[in-house]
């Protein structure tokens, strides 16, 4: 009979080992409340456009998503900016993952020579696309356009040590509401979520079932190509490693920096970057899904910021989504990440706050309205 050994509390903590540390706490005090000042004149303008009432479905919902948050009955018009963090997993040691490690570092050289689909999505819809090493496990030194802030070659094997140490964590978080401020600070009034890692949907359905306190079977899927065996065997490692971590941690973070991953933190920190910057956000898939969930665990005010771009085929998302109250705009069956569904939804949402902007009303036009019934 074998002995289960209790993974190591980081820092030599005992119990829970983070609440909200101090950049968090600050960042939680700098969301501010939406003003719903402009929401009447807003939604008249809506309601008076030459077209019938709601006739424009979802698009109606977007832009005055977009507007309200935007704090403006003629908001500007959308300026998107995506941020694709990639990172390395330990856990992929433990055989979860179809692809080996060495994929992440292949695909950050992908996507910085313009051959992966967010790349090419970001020539055909014109938004800036930067690409964020936080803990890919390889040497990126020297690439001119990859933006460096490698906190370290990777986490370790979290069902044998947690993922992160909570320096290293809060690192990643801050790198991701670095990106955050740089994106406000050049002009971006929309910001979209993207992220490579092998492993990553391993650590993403450990953090959704952590803080949803869902069984990992309910969660999890077969990433990038598992087989059936393969997916009940990653379901075994997260639920094994989760088991081992219920008695010493509490708190959101503590999960984050447990199970989760670097490109997660890091993706926290940005998706919280937009709230505290007033920029609304576009999740991608269900990686950013799990970030949005830590995101909003953590400081509830970010939710109203966020906007589902589609539901991915990880059964997770549909479950981290639903937590959240968010719904997809999109159903495509995706799930490629790196941003794809965010880059797919992005033109929807500048259609929505263009026809809003553009489209006359029945009294500029002078377009009979609709009678009484």
């Amino acid at each position: 009979m074998t002995t289960k050994k209790t993974p190591p509390s980081p820092e030599g903590a005992s119990g829970p080992f983070s609440e909200l540390h101090p950049p968090v706490s600050h960042w939680a005090r700098e969301v501010r409340p939406i003003d719903p000042g402009f929401d009447p004149a807003i939604r008249y303008r809506l309601d008076h456009l030459t077209k019938p009432l709601g006739s424009l479905g979802r698009l109606e919902e977007v832009a005055l998503w977009y507007a309200r948050l935007h704090g403006s009955d003629r908001p500007p018009a959308p300026k998107g900016t995506c941020v694709v963090f990639a990172a390395d997993h330990g856990i992929t040691a433990e055989g979860v993952s179809a692809y080996p490690s060495s994929v992440t570092r292949q695909m950050v050289l992908n996507y910085l020579g313009g051959g992966a689909a967010i790349s090419v999505l970001s020539r055909i819809h014109g938004f800036t696309l930067k690409i964020v090493d936080v803990g890919v496990d390889g040497d990126l030194d020297g690439l001119p356009d990859l933006v460096h802030r490698k906190v370290r070659r990777g986490t370790r094997n979290f069902i044998k040590e947690p993922a992160m140490m909570p320096a290293e964590g809060i690192r990643a978080m801050e790198a991701g509401m670095e990106m955050a401020v740089q994106a406000a600070e050049s002009g971006a009034t929309l910001l979209l979520t993207g992220e490579m890692g092998i492993g990553n949907t391993t650590a993403a359905s450990a953090l959704a079932a952590a803080l949803l306190r869902h069984p990992p079977e309910d969660l999890t899927g077969t990433g990038a190509g598992l087989t059936q065996d393969g997916k009940l065997h990653k379901i075994r490692v997260i639920d094994e490693a989760l088991a081992r971590y219920r008695p010493l941690l509490a708190s959101p973070m503590d999960w984050l920096f447990s199970v989760g991953g670097l490109e997660i933190a890091a993706l926290t920190g940005f998706i919280i970057g937009g709230a505290v910057r007033r920029i609304p956000v576009v999740l991608d898939g269900f990686i950013t899904g799990a970030a949005a969930l830590a995101a909003v665990t953590l400081i509830p005010e970010v939710r109203p910021w966020l906007l589902a771009s589609h539901m991915s085929q990880e059964p997770g998302h549909r479950r981290v989504l639903e937590h959240m109250g968010l719904s997809p705009l999109l159903f495509l069956g995706l799930r490629l990440g790196e941003g794809s569904g965010a880059a797919l939804a992005y033109p929807l949402v500048v259609a929505a706050v263009e026809l809003y902007n553009h489209m006359a009303t029945f009294e500029e036009a002078q377009v009979s309205q609709a009678g009484p019934g």
